[in-house]
Parts: structure tokens; sequence; C-alpha cells
């Protein structure tokens, strides 16, 4: 191993307690989404910190996105740090959005306690662990190879949770996702500290609404029951397009081994009467539902097409009316992501699976994820390939009750993160 990468491990190490500092305050910023708060604050922060090592920075605001309102601005941070000499630029972007808490936590959700070795709270796995890992990389990097070629850039980017609509995907359309800018880009996603994350399943999400006849409750043969025909689409879907989906299988190395085949999630419903107004103590007025929504969260593998995924909702929905009297629907489709893989031997891949070894003394194993993440707008809209997933936590505590990361999985991340900036961007006349 070069001796300077051996002095970054060290410094990496020595820097434990302000890495545990660093997830500890943006634990703290509740960046629930939805719907968006404390976007403005926590980019806020991170110019703060990032400004100190000598990174030029812009605040974004996404304006006109889905979500984006005075309320719940859609704010976003981009810094970049020059090298002393031209080069490639590598790209650090992690998501600053957080989900909801839920229920069943022993810990403060926003608390950022550490015990045992782990930082517990909303968002310390999925992924601020992460953003403070590549921050505490970037940092190291800088000062002890002053004298880099190219490029550091680091963003933080509102919305990933729900889309990334308001994030990256703004940003790619505003061209700071292209071949041109960016070289390499990776995102400190919770995949595990010895893995790497070529890309993921597509993903289309629809609304599915069946229309019924409102009547008075005591009497529904004079109406028409949209619940009753929403039942009957998802006696359909359990009677032939859920075992049709389970026969379908992936080569790509999706994980969980369960997301190797193809997936579809009944989001929601909604069906009759609004849910009252917190605090109202009244009962239901007595009425047929006339209208019922579902919304579906189909994840479809590299190997189907997307017109597929589509017509295969359609035509179970034509089945049904064809068979049921009075049936009517409306298909409202939502958004649609096609599913995304970088090749094993891209450049950002052979350097992190490097650095893995040097750091962990194992081989990477190469993953791809059940869900869509950011990489997917940096593929389609910025046409930038070369773009991977890699970092600290634990997939399966994602969105989970007492999420957390682990202080050892961090340090060893930013390690190799670090590492990776030294073989990129080390200059070397």
């Amino acid at each position: 191993m070069h001796p300077l990468k051996q002095k970054i491990r060290d410094e990496i190490e020595g820097r434990r307690d302000d890495l545990i500092a660093l997830t500890q305050d943006l634990v703290r910023m509740p960046t629930l989404n939805p719907p968006g708060h404390g976007y403005l604050e926590i980019c806020e922060y991170l110019e703060r910190r990032l400004k100190k090592s000598g990174f030029e920075t812009e605040l974004i605001r996404a304006l006109d996105t889905p979500g984006d309102s005075q309320k719940y601005p859609r704010w976003n941070i981009v810094a970049r740090r020059e090298g002393i000499t031209g080069g490639e630029c590598v790209h650090f972007n992690s998501h600053i959005d957080v989900v909801e808490v839920g229920n069943d936590w022993s810990f403060d959700p926003f608390g950022g306690e550490l015990r045992d070795g782990k930082i517990y709270g909303r968002g310390t796995c999925d992924m601020k662990g992460g953003l403070a890992a590549s921050i505490i990389a970037a940092e190291v990097f800088i000062a002890l190879v002053p004298d880099y070629a190219g490029a550091i850039e680091i963003s933080g980017t509102a919305d990933e949770e729900t889309g990334g609509f308001g994030g990256v995907a703004y940003l790619a359309e505003k061209g700071y996702f292209t071949p041109e800018k960016v070289q390499h880009v990776i995102i400190p996603e919770p995949l595990n500290k010895d893995r790497i994350c070529l890309g993921h399943r597509g993903v289309w999400w629809a609304e599915i609404e069946t229309k019924g006849h409102i009547a008075h409750g005591s009497m529904p043969f004079l109406g028409d029951c949209a619940v009753r025909h929403m039942g009957a689409v998802v006696h359909e879907m359990e009677e032939s397009l859920f075992p049709a989906l389970a026969k379908r299988t992936t080569s790509m190395p999706v994980v969980p081994a369960g997301a190797r085949q193809s997936t579809m999630n009944l989001n929601s419903f909604h069906g009759g009467l609004e849910e009252p107004e917190e605090g109202f103590t009244g009962f239901p007025a007595a009425i047929v539902p006339d209208s019922c929504r579902m919304i579906i969260d189909r994840r479809y593998l590299i190997e189907e097409k997307p017109d597929q995924v589509r017509q295969e909702v359609v035509d179970l929905l034509e089945k049904v009316k064809s068979e049921r009297p009075k049936f009517d629907y409306k298909l409202n489709e939502m958004w649609q992501v096609a599913p995304t893989m970088t090749q094993k031997d891209a450049p950002v891949v052979t350097r992190v699976a490097q650095a893995i070894e040097d750091v962990l003394g194992v081989e990477p194993s190469y993953v791809v994820s059940p869900g869509t993440y950011d990489q997917k707008h940096i593929d389609r809209i910025g046409k930038m390939k070369n773009c991977i997933a890699y970092g600290p936590g634990i997939l399966d505590l994602a969105h989970q009750p007492d999420e957390y990361v682990g202080v050892d999985d961090m340090v060893q991340s930013a390690q190799v993160m670090a590492l990776t900036l030294f073989d990129l961007l080390e200059k070397t006349d």
C-alpha cells in the first residue's frame, strides 16, 4: 500500500469523534419527507462545514417541482473544490430527506444517541451516516493530498424518498450531472461497507380508480359500490398477476434474494368518505361509495419491458370489466423509471473495489438494489453511466424503527471513499 494511503486511513481513524458528532448533528435535523421539513437548515449547515475546507457552494431551490412550495421549498446544496490542475471530477451525492418515524422506537428518533458503537435515529443509516462519511473522507484527502488533480464535489439533495424529482432529477436537468462536468459518482446509500451496488430494479407507480354510483347506505341496491369493484380488481391480482410476477426472475444480483423476482406492492386504498379531521367525534354518513382509488408500486426487472409492465395491468382491468356489470375504471400513471446497472469494469467500480480490498482485506461483492435511488436520474437525465452506490449501513434497517449506523462501518467506509479519491485524483506528474 502507498505510504500516503496509510496516512489517510490513520487520519480518518483519528477523526472518529468528529465523524460521530457530524452524523449526530445531521440526524438531529428532522428533515422529514413528506412534507419536506428543514431542507434549507441542513443545506446551510453543510455549506458552513464545507466552506471551511475550501469548497465553493451553491444552494439551489428546485422551483415548481413536485412538493415545492413556499412552506416546504425544495433546497439542495452542491459544493465543489478544484484541485491545483485540471482532471476528472469525483462527486459524492447524498439525499438529505428521511421518511416518517413510525412507531415502536426504543430511542429518540432524532436524538442521535450513541450506544455500543452505534448511532441511533431516523436517517442514520439511510443515509446521513453515508453523507457524514463522504465529508470526512473528502476533508482528510484534501488535507493530506492538497496538490490533487481534478475536482471533488459533494451534494446534499432533496426528495430522494419520494422520487428525487426536487433533488437529483432537477439538478441533472440543469446540467449538474453530465459526463463533461462529472466523471465519477458515488452515492453513499447503505448497501454494506463490503458491497458495491451497481444499480437498481425498475419502478412503475400508478393509481387505479374504480367508479360507482352514490346512494343511501340503507338501500345499497340503488347505488353501485366502487369499493366492491376495487375488491374484484384485487381478487384478480391475487388470482393471476401476483402468481405470474413470482415466476419471473432476473440475472441482476439483486439483494435481498426475494427481490430477484418481479414484485408489486398495494401502496394505499381510499374509498368512500374522506378520513375525518382529527378530533371529530361524530359518525360516518350512510352512503354507497362512488369512487375507490388504489396506488400500486410495481418493481420490475431488467429483462422486462416498460410497455409490458403497463399493459398487463391494463389487460387485467379490461378482463374485470368484461366480466363485471357496471365496472368502470381510470388508470393514472404516476411515474416510471427503467432499471439501471453499471458495468463491473467501469472506472469508479474498479477503484472502489480496490479500496475495499485495501481497507477491509476482502474482495467486494456486487449487488443491485431492490428499490430505486438517485442513480436513476444520473443515468437517464444526466447520461452519466459511471455511477454506483457505496456507503455504510445495513439496507434492512432503512425505514425501520431503531434505525442505526455503526461507527466502525462509517470509519471504514470513509477510508474506502478517501482511498478511492487518492486513486482517481492523485497528481502524477
